[in-house]
């Protein structure tokens, strides 16, 4: 048995938030205090919870002759069946509070008395933490994913009672056992009878005997699961059999031909079909009512709302049931008291008791402004917005607390900037123009302008070969006609860049606020799908909630990466592109373009000499801000404006920036407070503009989603406590860190182009799951298996051997678990000495890594990136079912746009891509009715993508007007819409 770790005593740096209210929304405030002062001082808290949650990680407590014990750390993970335990997870978010989340386990066979005990062990645990904790029920066999997310890669509670003396049960013997395993990122393992009859085609199954673990998979079983149940198999192994014993995969179905197969069904005394019917297990989800009960002070439950549910039907002083069929909640709010609270969860377990209602019924306890996002998906209105006043008043209080007690006291630093690439790498930038690109001179090309679209290629040396970075930017003012072009200019171009290049859009911010308005998904797919195929707009075919919200789209939504690889950046008002020249004469605007004779504002903002930019604002007094420096360009003179909230960094940088827009300007320096009437009459007069310090909002954790798409129906799973192992191959899964989302793309997974894993990161943004306000603006990376850039490996501990691994999940598990390789007969990446260089128009190289003045920002979880491991064909000779090709597969019509071309061999034995040059040597033709997308005969086989090219040349001339080789010299976007409009697109 051993002791908890004494609290040290040394200060610590802790965030205060407001007295007794935990919300999330913390102020920027520290005090250094001991963790020992971390607990809420209660006389009547159980002396076993002392400095509990002061660590991140688990703690482990077992209800043991009615009394509370804790588990060692090195049993932790091992439960028993008839026992009842508390756990606490708790966690450092980056914003800085720690979050605690408590579970109550409840096994099988525990007897009521401990179970209860449980229970109002877990509300004190609370209560000593301050009421800061959600809390959970966790019944055996049907524990909620968060809780078996802790104890990958499973549970299987033994049989008996926990005892603190041993550790363990008294004779504990190894037996003989059946397992079902459930479950694709987290495992539900359950015990089920050794008996054929347990089978069936639709589960996975481990039969654990002394010398031998078998798995057998049945028919209907996915791929994932396989793989998860071999993870549980590994674990057997080494935990029961000290990681001596064999292992064997058994097919279902299969008979003859392999000894381990006689041998498994000899164990169920031989072999006898499986009945299909048994294949139907599980509970089927029936949708419920929602019903709000309120608790009284007896635990008399009343209904009091169904379905149509507000926010402000939950009053402070009182407790709340809602039931969701599914899943059960309890509200409490602020001002209730720890007996009421204990009553009302006592009614909440009592109901559930009386109706009979399955162990999978997931019970949750909130504490008012712990609310979960799914509790507050159930009410109609939520508020959204938070008084930071309160917070600033009750973080005051605070302070003056602790400073009386002579605690330090101090604001909390800015985190450090850091990119996790090169950021010396070569940077391209092309205006979109009229349906063209048009190459920016390097010495201009840190300049943008808000009404035009810019593409961006981003070269930089990483191990073994270049890597590429792709970027679409709009200005707010920019036209939607080079919108749309700049979208099909940067795809045509990824796709004829080999290698897999990480591409980044932008392109979603013209729809901002679209989610708060009635409008059908149908819609905003057609609106994506014309941009696909190329479908240049007009003002008359936008739809009229797009003209609405495009005045109100807000700039200044690019990542942080996109500033760093500028390092330097100046975004003037205007534009130059025809497009929106056109716009302004037309709507009879004033034409701002940024002209160094006319008056100008810019203002100046970033981190340092590496990440700074002059952002030119509305030329009024308004537009000030005193968090910021600001340059004024009149036409007499130049001022230099100094925010009162600024510091020493921002005013070198304000320096710096001077003498980037123009060396020669002599600027007079004014300080906030004391500018002349030249300078106010230069702006149009004294206005009020923002003086309070401008918070800077928290860094979000990341949270890591599957995206499920069946049949047109959208849905998205949670993973908990995520690693590198949860990026199965056969998923498309979505890393949000708030301001941008990462869009990975498995090798197996149904997503066959990147304009698919975009349209899923749009529907993510609307759909919102952690109703986070994410902005339909945020950019949205797509990532592809085994190209993944450190900016995105940073969020895991990145082990770049898994990420070398070829086969479906299930292959890849099996090759390690037996100590194999699962590359098949394809090359490892690793031994191909690959580096990629750019074919643009003027022929400009990549430095080499060894770039003078940069020192490499790895991850800090690995100092080996997984950018090294690019490799251009998918191959998978192993895997069973078809290998899915590479993301991005077409070949580019463009002669004047970026490409990154690879020294793998130019042809691809595994390729169906028909080059232009090949079409007129293509021997296989077909008819143009077979051909076309709405065809009842359609021809299997081919590469959809290019169905013109099966046509023969005369029939080619016929429908196009032109021979196929005229038609392969046009640029892409025209190309599609040719094609849609013959019906082969």
């Amino acid at each position: 048995m051993g002791e908890r770790d004494p609290p040290p005593t040394q200060p610590i740096a802790v965030k205060v938030m407001s007295i007794g209210y935990c919300t999330g929304h913390q102020t920027g405030l520290v005090l250094c205090v001991p963790t020992s002062m971390y607990c809420t001082n209660i006389k009547d808290v159980d002396p076993v919870f002392h400095g509990a949650g002061a660590k991140p990680g688990l703690e482990i407590w077992c209800i043991e002759k009615l009394r509370l014990v804790p588990v060692p750390k090195s049993t932790i993970g091992k439960f028993y069946s008839g026992s009842a335990y508390v756990v606490l997870s708790t966690s450092v978010l980056k914003s800085g509070p720690t979050q605690h989340d408590i579970h109550y386990w409840l096994g099988n066979d525990a007897n009521e008395v401990d179970s209860a005990l449980a229970s109002d062990k877990a509300l004190e645990l609370d209560e000593a933490l301050g009421s800061c904790a959600v809390q959970y029920r966790e019944v055996q066999g049907q524990e909620t994913e968060k809780f078996l997310s802790y104890f990958k890669p499973c549970i299987i509670p033994a049989e008996g009672v926990y005892t603190s003396q041993q550790g363990t049960l008294n004779g504990d013997t190894y037996q003989v056992t059946l397992l079902t395993c459930k479950g694709d990122h987290v495992v539900h393992v359950k015990e089920v009878p050794f008996s054929r009859s347990s089978l069936n085609h639709n589960d996975v199954f481990i039969l654990d005997t002394a010398s031998k673990i078998y798995l057998f998979c049945g028919c209907n079983s996915s791929i994932q699961e396989r793989a998860k149940a071999l993870e549980v198999v590994q674990y057997i192994k080494e935990n029961k059999h000290t990681g001596k014993c064999d292992v064997a995969t058994i097919e279902d179905g299969k008979l003859v031909g392999d000894s381990d197969v006689g041998e498994f069904w000899s164990l169920f005394g031989g072999y006898a079909p499986i009945p299909r019917d048994s294949a139907l297990s599980g509970p089927q989800h029936v949708d419920s009512p929602v019903i709000l009960y309120w608790i009284n002070l007896q635990g008399k439950l009343s209904q009091i709302g169904s379905e149509s549910l507000d926010k402000d039907m939950l009053e402070k002083d009182k407790c709340y049931m809602l039931d969701c069929g599914a899943e059960v909640f309890v509200w409490m709010g602020r001002n209730t008291l720890i007996t009421e609270r204990k009553t009302s969860i006592s009614a909440a377990e009592d109901f559930l008791r009386k109706q009979d209602r399955s162990n999978g019924t997931h019970l949750t306890f909130l504490t008012e402004g712990l609310e979960t996002s799914i509790f507050k998906s159930y009410f109609n209105s939520w508020p959204q917005t938070v008084d930071t006043k309160l917070y600033d008043e009750g973080r005051e209080k605070v302070a003056a607390i602790f400073k009386h007690q002579g605690y330090e006291v101090k604001e909390l630093p800015e985190e450090d900037i850091q990119s996790y690439i090169n950021c010396r790498g070569t940077l391209k930038v092309w205006r979109v123009d009229d349906h063209e690109l048009f190459l920016i001179p390097a010495s201009e090309q840190t300049k943008l302008y808000s009404g035009d679209c810019f593409i961006v290629q981003y070269t930089y040396p990483g191990n073994e070969r270049d890597e590429s970075l792709f970027y679409a930017w709009f200005g707010h003012g920019s036209v939607l006609e080079d919108r749309a072009d700049a979208i099909f200019q940067m795809n045509a171009i990824v796709d004829s860049a080999r290698g897999d290049p990480v591409m980044a859009s932008f392109l979603f911010f013209l729809l901002q606020h679209l989610c708060s308005c009635s409008i059908c998904c149908l819609d905003l797919a057609n609106l994506m799908r014309q941009v696909e195929m190329g479908i240049s707009w007009t003002e008359k075919d936008i739809p009229e909630f797009v003209k609405y919200f495009e005045a109100q789209v807000a700039q200044n939504k690019e990542p942080l990466q996109f500033f760093l690889i500028f390092q330097t950046l100046i975004v003037y008002k205007g534009g130059n592109s025809a497009g929106y020249k056109k716009f302004i004469a037309e709507t009879g605007i004033d034409d701002d373009t940024y002209d160094e004779k006319k008056m100008a504002l810019f203002r100046v903002q970033g981190t340092s000499p590496e990440n700074m930019q002059a952002i030119q604002v509305d030329h009024v007094s308004s537009s000030l801000n005193s968090s910021y420096c600001y340059i004024l360009q009149s036409e007499n003179s130049v001022f230099t404006w100094i925010g009162n909230l600024t510091s020493s960094k921002d005013h070198d940088l304000l320096d710096r920036m001077i003498e980037l827009i123009n060396p020669a300007w002599q600027p007079v320096s004014v300080r906030e407070g004391s500018e002349p009437d030249s300078f106010w009459s230069s702006l149009g007069g004294k206005t009020e503009y923002p003086r309070e310090k401008e918070m800077k909002k928290f860094i979000e954790d990341p949270h890591l989603f599957k995206l499920i798409c069946i049949e047109g129906d959208f849905k998205v799973k949670e993973i908990y406590s995520f690693s590198q192992d949860d990026l199965t191959t056969e998923d498309v899964l979505v890393l949000d860190c708030n301001k941008e989302i990462y869009v990975w793309i498995g090798r197996h997974s149904t997503i066959k182009s990147k304009q698919e894993a975009i349209n899923l990161g749009l529907k993510f943004l609307q759909t919102d799951i952690l109703e986070e306000q994410l902005s339909l603006e945020s950019p949205i990376y797509v990532i592809t298996e085994g190209h993944e850039p450190p900016f995105f490996t940073c969020f895991f501990e990145w082990d770049p051997s898994k990420a070398n691994m070829h086969g479906n999940s299930f292959e890849r598990k099996l090759a390690t678990l037996k100590g194999k390789t699962s590359s098949g007969s394809a090359p490892s990446r690793n031994t191909l000495k690959s580096r990629s260089r750019e074919a643009t128009p003027d022929g400009l190289r990549s430095r080499s890594s060894s770039s003078n003045g940069w020192e490499r920002r790895l991850s800090p979880a690995s100092t080996i990136s997984g950018s090294h491991l690019k490799f251009s064909d998918n191959h998978n000779v192993s895997s069973p079912t078809p290998v899915a090709r590479k993301l991005f597969t077409e070949s580019s019509p463009y002669q004047d746009s970026p490409i990154v071309e690879s020294s793998f061999p130019s042809t691809n034995e595994n390729s169906n891509q028909i080059d232009a040059t090949e079409t007129s040597a293509n021997s296989l033709i077909y008819p143009y009715q077979r051909l076309t997308v709405s065809s009842p005969e359609p021809v299997s086989g081919i590469d959809v993508t290019k169905r013109e090219a099966y046509l023969s040349e005369e029939e080619f001339a016929e429908k196009f007007g032109m021979p196929k080789g005229a038609f392969y010299k046009l640029p892409k976007w025209r190309q599609n819409k040719l094609k849609m409009t013959v019906g082969l697109f």
